[in-house]
């Protein structure tokens, strides 16, 4: 009987934790994870029991990187949508200006950005769009837009196109390079779902999930354990830059962002 009820109140315990970390507020969660790196938030989730979960295939990886300012870098909260590929017919080839009034109807009706309502300030775009072809989903312009919405990278398994200019304009943009589009979404993909889970990089991600993205790739932290990882994660930086910087000074190197004490 004694062993039940200790039982019992340990899971209360932890459940009771559990709702205490859903309860906070993104920007809570932002600041928890501020300079947090994938390799700490990667052993934090080792901590909690979380071992090769939320980390996404190698595959998933930057656009681009700027060594200098760390630009490439984000942490944020996840807006999710995924796109799949359509089924209706096309007629082709079209006038012009039946051409643009088609185009402008399925950007409208079939595959909008529903998900743009949901951005605010530290939002990440995550999309799925496993399978819908050589279909550029995110550009130069929405890309842009976006960020003016207060997100702070997009994460996908595909669909990017304007590169040059995305990486020109500094959008930290993480996907599989080999799935890059360059066509147009209408005629090629529908819009399934808006703030709904989906699959990136093999890793399932919730609407509201953690996600924190840098030279290693990216992870995905549950937002249930958002508080518990970010803790143990802290603790994991705050010893690796005393450590560097040690051998920093010890070396006669100049200091650099990425071993000035922790917050």
């Amino acid at each position: 009987m004694r062993f039940l009820i200790f039982l019992m109140s340990g899971l209360i315990l932890a459940g009771f934790q559990v709702n205490a970390q859903n309860e906070l507020s993104d920007e809570q969660i932002l600041n928890l994870y501020d300079g947090l790196r994938v390799a700490d938030v990667s052993d934090g989730m080792d901590m909690v029991g979380l071992m090769d979960v939320g980390l996404m295939g190698t595959e998933i990886e930057a656009l681009w990187k700027n060594i200098d300012d760390l630009s490439h870098i984000f942490r944020g909260i996840a807006v999710t949508a995924r796109y799949v590929p359509t089924n209706r017919v096309v007629k082709s080839p079209m006038e012009a200006d039946e051409f643009r009034q088609w185009e402008g109807n399925w950007y409208g009706q079939i595959s909008p950005e529903p998900f743009v309502e949901f951005l605010k300030e530290g939002s990440v775009i995550v999309l799925d769009v496993h399978g819908d072809g050589d279909t550029g989903s995110v550009g130069s312009n929405n890309g842009l837009a976006w960020v003016s919405k207060g997100a702070v990278g997009i994460v996908s398994n595909g669909g990017i196109r304007d590169t040059d200019e995305v990486i020109k304009q500094k959008i930290p943009v993480y996907l599989d390079h080999m799935n890059r589009g360059r066509g147009i979404r209408p005629g090629r993909n529908e819009i399934e779902s808006v703030q709904k889970p989906v699959s990136v990089g093999g890793v399932l991600i919730r609407p509201g999930d953690v996600v924190v993205a840098d030279g290693d790739g990216v992870i995905v932290v549950p937002r249930q354990h958002a508080q518990q990882v970010a803790e143990y994660a802290r603790g994991i930086l705050t010893g690796d830059k005393a450590g560097r910087r040690a051998l920093y000074e010890q070396l006669g190197m100049p200091l650099d962002q990425t071993v000035e004490p922790d917050k």
